[in-house]
């Protein structure tokens, strides 16, 4: 059982890779430290064929890790048909408000459904939306012959659930011997909690991040977003694109606590909570200054020494026996962090931010989202696309993150509302428009 449990189990069969890209994916990495420039802007369009144009997922996940893993597929050019409920759809459509309210000219198709939430758009651009009840005969048999056509079925039901309703692994292999079929859960397959649900709150208290969150004399303290479900998708998504490549059989947990758990396995060492601070690194944490916050990470004894000499205006703090290096550091914590604390009090953020730049120490100021996304960085990067949605029209959502020749992936669909696409893809499917409207006449789709 992984340490968050949060897993991940990808089967696939049949190593012919389907892919013929071999282009590689351009990370970047914004490094605060170096001098704060005009950038560029980050163009958008193709600057190659989506990489995975032509591969279809089978979504049949809900909430936010799998709609994360999903998500990242279908940013990538992937045709990802995300599989609701009939009437409600995913939970998350119900997680409101906030919300985008409906505009005049929305489609009259959907003039039954409430506002869009602000969570559910937050994870599904990109993916076409189907409703079934697959839990009917005919349901079944639909979402089987989608089986059929996917190159990857990705779920996060309760672990047996789908074997149960035959949508199993074994049942799907035979369906399509082809098929990638991506699990995620709680627990895992196996083991005494395999049929719990996995919620991220329970999960970040069981795996014991609650423990090490938050200041070291209050009570214990969640992340401030789903950490461990937002892990979970981008393990997921990568283990779905190695199984693309391989197209071999694979199953991996997930290990989410890092460090942490080495301290303990290694050494014996418990957690403790630390707040911003750094367990094993001094100083690494957010610190007061006269008009704000700015977190300051000196990670080593360089770092320190240009944070003493050229910003605090302390050499002296260099050759202290206290502080001369990590250990003595972290031993004598307390006394440093008052130090710093006292002398970044006698002047305002800005001020600071100018001391740091180009020194090759990591900082940055603690932004809240307003100033977030009104970063130059993130302005240059452009982090933010605004699409046309056809229930509430103009609407701005995170960008695709990944880029390829310099260029980032466009959003070709806007994150649909309940059912959009049900009749397209039937259609794909070969069912006639008869039979469509007798399956929705009987609330099958």
């Amino acid at each position: 059982m992984s340490l968050f449990r949060k897993v991940t189990t990808v089967n696939c069969r049949n190593n012919t890779s389907r892919l013929s890209s071999r282009t590689p994916i351009q990370w970047t990495r914004l490094y605060q430290s170096q001098p704060r420039n005009e950038p560029s802007a980050m163009p958008y369009g193709l600057g190659i064929e989506p990489p995975l144009k032509g591969v279809r997922i089978l979504d049949l996940t809900r909430v936010l890790a799998g709609p994360t893993a999903t998500m990242l597929l279908a940013d990538l050019g992937a045709d990802v048909i995300k599989v609701e409920e009939v009437s409600r759809g995913d939970d998350t459509r119900t997680w409101r408000p906030p919300v985008a309210p409906t505009i005049d000219s929305a489609p009259s198709a959907s003039a039954h459904l409430p506002d869009e939430s602000a969570y559910f758009l937050a994870v599904n651009r990109n993916k076409r939306s189907i409703t079934v009840n697959f839990k009917s005969p005919e349901g079944l048999e639909i979402i089987q012959k989608l089986v059929k056509r996917s190159d990857v079925l990705v779920e996060n039901f309760v672990s047996g659930k789908l074997a149960s309703m035959g949508l199993g692994w074994e049942d799907c292999q035979k369906l399509n011997d082809g098929l990638i079929y991506a699990s995620i859960t709680g627990y895992g397959q196996t083991g005494p909690y395999r049929t719990a649900a996995g919620y991220d709150v329970i999960i970040e208290g069981e795996a014991g991040l609650m423990h090490i969150t938050g200041e070291p004399d209050r009570p214990p303290s969640k992340v401030g977003v789903a950490a461990t479900d937002i892990a979970t998708g981008l393990y997921a998504h990568g283990a779905i694109m190695a199984a693309l490549l391989s197209r071999s059989k694979t199953g991996k947990g997930i290990a989410g606590l890092a460090n942490i758990a080495s301290n303990y396995l290694i050494a014996g060492q418990e957690a403790s909570r630390h707040g911003t601070a750094h367990p094993s690194i001094v100083p690494y944490q957010v610190f007061p200054c006269k008009d704000g916050f700015l977190m300051i990470g000196a990670g080593n004894n360089k770092q320190f020494k240009a944070l003493s000499e050229k910003v605090l205006n302390r050499p002296e703090l260099v050759d202290d026996e206290r502080f001369s290096t990590n250990e003595a550091r972290v031993k004598n914590r307390t006394e440093l962090v008052d130090i710093i604390t006292n002398t970044l009090m006698e002047r305002d953020r800005e001020y600071w931010l100018k001391q740091f730049t180009g020194l090759g120490v990591p900082f940055g100021p603690i932004n809240n989202i307003e100033e977030t996304f009104k970063h130059p960085q993130a302005i240059a990067r452009q982090v933010t696309v605004e699409v046309e949605h056809e229930r509430a029209g103009k609407i701005k959502l995170v960008a695709p993150a990944v880029s390829y020749n310099g260029r980032k992936m466009e959003v070709r669909l806007p994150p649909p509302w309940l059912s959009q696409h049900t009749n397209e893809v039937m259609e794909e499917l070969g069912y006639s428009s008869e039979q469509i409207k007798d399956l929705k006449g009987k609330g099958i789709i």
